[in-house]
């Protein structure tokens, strides 16, 4: 038998060898040109950066140390609840600080809340203490490094109108009054060191975990702003002690007690015109409060709450005597609820109202 060969006369395994190298060559071809257009692809190609970053750079000695910065427990009060601290222009101000080690180098600056501008000049860190901003209003603290700062959450600083920038009865329009040491040239420290001075969006300002600065505003009638409130740090510990106290007499069951604040600051002015006021009322100087709380986590504010909450004033008070002051407990019919006064005047008063 005679054997057939293609037309170019090859045998037919020449051929097929031939087709399959050609084969494997296109295949090489192909890959290679995939493996470019994916080096270029990569190449070309950044993944956006996260939203949140934070502003300075994360894995430097100073961004590690200031993602960790924090208000020491000390900061915070007796409570651990104060959100604000106080002070007058370019004073001194405890505001002890937790970081992960000690530096030498590590400065800081005051930034205002309302539009997160620094303040004043940039200053070393040394120790637990802060030099207060000159201009009064509300600050934050912020670490600085070069260009780059980083604000410490947790506590915020106020900084008070002197006292004696009130010009008569009235300070920047606001009509405050006269206090008894001016009226009997009495002992000047009888009256507040200074007022914070608040405008309409300053005062849902959380200076305590269940007060606000809005609490504490004179309920004088008075439209215009700005509004004065002078506000003492040693009630608003003072209370969120008793509220400790309060949850720990429910298990801890309600953390986020209702907490109706009836009057915080009165000016003088106003004070004169409150029913049954008394003439020295320490609502004039900021270290009292009238409080309705939810004590027994019923839903209503009782009678029975008031006791309760007095009881914990007691312990306070047993607690911590440099907090001592009066307790006004007012159960009459003639109050649409119960409440309790509670200040921190330097010395035990009782009375029921």
């Amino acid at each position: 038998m005679t054997e057939r060969r293609p037309p170019d006369g090859r045998p037919p395994n020449v051929t097929l060898a031939a087709s399959a190298g050609r084969r494997r060559v296109g295949n090489l071809v192909t890959l290679l040109i995939s493996l470019s257009a994916a080096s270029i692809i990569i190449a070309w190609y950044h993944p956006s950066q996260q939203i949140d970053r934070p502003p300075f750079v994360v894995d430097s000695a100073f961004g590690a140390l200031a993602r960790t910065a924090q208000p020491a427990p000390a900061a915070l009060g007796r409570s651990g609840a104060l959100k604000l601290a106080f002070a007058l222009p370019g004073e001194r101000v405890d505001y002890p600080l937790v970081l992960p080690h000690d530096t030498l180098s590590l400065r800081y600056a005051w930034e205002r809340i309302s539009d997160s501008l620094m303040s004043d000049s940039v200053r070393i860190l040394t120790g637990d203490t802060v030099v207060a901003p000159e201009a009064p209003g509300f600050y934050r603290l912020a670490l600085v490094h070069g260009t780059e700062r980083h604000v410490v959450d947790g506590l915020s600083l106020a900084v008070l109108v002197p006292f004696d920038d009130k010009h008569g009865a009235v300070m920047d329009g606001y009509r405050i009054g006269t206090y008894r040491s001016e009226r009997y040239r009495a002992d000047s420290t009888d009256r507040p060191e200074g007022f914070v001075k608040v405008m309409p969006d300053e005062a849902d300002l959380r200076i305590t975990t269940h007060v606000r600065l809005g609490d504490f505003l004179s309920h004088d009638g008075q439209a215009s702003w700005p509004r004065f409130a002078a506000v003492d740090p040693r009630v608003l510990d003072k209370l969120e002690l008793v509220l400790e106290r309060v949850s720990r007499a429910l298990a801890g069951r309600d953390p986020g007690m209702e907490v109706d604040v009836h009057s915080g600051f009165r000016t003088p002015a106003h004070n004169r015109h409150v029913l049954r006021a008394a003439p020295d009322s320490r609502h004039q100087y900021g270290d009292a409060v009238d409080v309705s709380i939810d004590a027994d986590g019923s839903g209503r504010m009782t009678a029975h709450d008031a006791r309760m909450v007095a009881a914990a004033v007691d312990s306070v008070e047993a607690a911590y005597p440099d907090l001592v002051g009066g307790l006004g407990v007012y159960t009459s019919r003639r109050y649409s609820h119960p409440y309790v006064h509670i200040d921190a005047r330097g010395r035990r008063v009782r009375w029921h109202g």
